[in-house]
C-alpha cells in the first residue's frame, strides 16, 4: 500500500480508520505512526475483532524493530517482516550490533 493507497483507503473507510487512530501512541512521531497504521490497516481484516489487541502488539514489535533496533526471536521477526511486505519506510535508522562495530573497531 502506497502513501496514496493509504490516503484512499482512509477516506472510504472512515469508521474503521478512526478506530485504528485511537491507537497511536502519545510518543510516535508522524513517522513512525504513519508506518505503523499502514501496517495495522493492511492486515487489520486477517483479524477477529477481539484480536484487535494482537494485531496492535505486532505493530509495536514492528515499529520497534525499524526505528529502534530492538531485536526479538527470528519468528516474530518473520513473521511481522512479511506483515509489513511493502511498507516502505524513507529514511529508516540503520543500527549495528556491537559485534558489527567492533569489527570495525579491529578488536
Amino acid at each position: 500500500m502506497a502513501a496514496t493507497d493509504v490516503q484512499e483507503f482512509i477516506q472510504q473507510n472512515r469508521a474503521l480508520a478512526d478506530q485504528v487512530e485511537n491507537h497511536r501512541g502519545i510518543s510516535e512521531t508522524n513517522k513512525q505512526w504513519d508506518a505503523r497504521r499502514e501496517f495495522v490497516l493492511r492486515n487489520i481484516n486477517e483479524f477477529e475483532e477481539a484480536q484487535i489487541d494482537q494485531l496492535l502488539a505486532l505493530s509495536m514489535v514492528w515499529a520497534n524493530n525499524v526505528f529502534m533496533g530492538c531485536r526479538y526471536n527470528t519468528e516474530l521477526l518473520d513473521k511481522v517482516n512479511e506483515m509489513a511486505d511493502g511498507i516502505v519506510v524513507e529514511d529508516a535508522p540503520v543500527f549495528k550490533t556491537r559485534e558489527e562495530i567492533m569489527k570495525k573497531v579491529g578488536r
